[in-house]
């Protein structure tokens, strides 16, 4: 069992929403935490069928045996949209506490259903983090990605190809209101040449045979449901001229190894500098939830060339990842260039060095050095 951070025990007494890709390990956490909270899952065929038909229900049925202190947990609850107009009524009336499960917002909004006005928190359950793993295994984690089931095997490959085949290409596809079904497939496997790259739509919407807003589309999809993410290019007042496109990443490491069909990751090899800085990635978008900070992410690319894999806020942190194990001055090209244009309060190469070192007012930092810092409240 993995200890998960997330912003469930800093919630209080306010109801919230928990969203998260399949299989980042939801619903055995809410197991965990709200043992003994009365329980509605809508993956269970007749909950679902005797709350979808009549909604009211479950205020019923909650006004008969009221949960007191407890939280109500909703399991997958963008499956019954109408149930939100209940959960709302119970929350302003009853003052009742609700936990409100699912992998996407997006069938909620794109129904017009109720959010609930504010009333309800928004908390995110990533892939697991460097901190919730006891012994972490830096390879394992590059080759299997970080999904808690994929993690632990010792060789995915079935369990990433049922995720793709049951999930993306069913799931997702459903989302993207299509019938063209091998166009979709092969924008995921398309899309996956983009990670950690700037999207080019329309060699992309070439590839899959669809039109250029489509594929932006199905991009938006993958954002909407969790499964990718966007960094957009700092802009703040620059005195150069940058790229200004966002950068896409998918969720997770095991997730694109296998669209992309790699091999082994292994030190040194072609794939692993990309797998690496994807990992460190991942770390900071989990952290920026976490740890309730909530500071954006960009990234920093001039048209001459100069470049930062990441920048953490105002500009207050800036991160070059390297997968290498002596990282050398000409490492940090990109981040002088950014430090003679903004002030940082650090400027950080994560590599594979044994030992911290300071260049040039560089830290050169070991990776696990760069992620226990991080998450102790170090870095940012």
């Amino acid at each position: 069992m993995y200890k998960r951070k997330q912003l469930l025990a800093s919630r209080g007494t306010e109801s919230c929403f928990l969203w998260g890709a399949r299989q980042t390990g939801k619903s055995t956490l809410l197991k965990e935490l709200f043992p003994e909270s009365p329980r509605y899952d809508l993956l269970l065929s007749d909950e679902y069928g005797r709350l979808r038909t009549r909604p009211s229900r479950l205020r019923e049925e909650l006004l008969a045996e009221p949960p007191g202190s407890r939280p109500v947990v909703i399991d997958e609850v963008q499956k019954i949209p109408e149930l939100l107009d209940e959960v709302h009524w119970l929350i302003v009336n009853q003052h009742v506490q609700f936990i409100l499960c699912g992998s996407s917002a997006r069938k909620l909004k794109r129904s017009g259903a109720n959010l609930l006005g504010g009333r309800a928190l928004r908390c995110e359950l990533f892939p697991l983090v460097y901190p919730e793993i006891p012994d972490f295994n830096l390879l394992r984690a590059l080759n299997n990605g970080l999904l808690p089931r994929h993690y632990q095997a010792a060789n995915p490959h079935g369990l990433l190809e049922a995720y793709v085949g049951d999930y993306l290409k069913e799931e997702i596809a459903a989302e993207a209101l299509t019938r063209n079904m091998p166009a979709f497939s092969r924008f995921l496997e398309a899309s996956a040449f983009s990670n950690g790259e700037i999207v080019n739509y329309q060699n992309i919407a070439a590839e899959c045979g669809v039109s250029a807003p489509t594929v932006k589309q199905y991009f938006q999809i993958l954002e909407d449901t969790l499964i990718a993410r966007f960094v957009p290019s700092f802009q703040k007042r620059p005195k150069r001229r940058v790229v200004q496109a966002p950068r896409f990443y998918l969720f997770d490491l095991g997730l694109a190894n296998f669209l992309l069909k790699r091999g082994r990751v292994v030190p040194r090899g072609e794939a692993f500098g990309r797998a690496f800085e994807h990992f460190i990635y991942q770390e900071l978008a989990a952290h920026s939830h976490y740890s309730g900070l909530h500071y954006p992410i960009s990234y920093w690319r001039t048209a001459s060339q100069f470049e930062v894999d990441f920048v953490l806020g105002d500009h207050q942190v800036a991160v070059e990842v390297k997968g290498t194990e002596q990282a050398a001055p000409h490492h940090g090209k990109g981040l002088k260039a950014f430090g003679d244009e903004y002030k940082t309060k650090h400027s950080i190469i994560v590599s594979l060095d044994a030992k911290p070192r300071l260049v040039d007012g560089i830290a050169i930092l070991p990776w696990e050095t760069f992620l226990k810092r991080l998450w102790a409240g170090e870095i940012i």
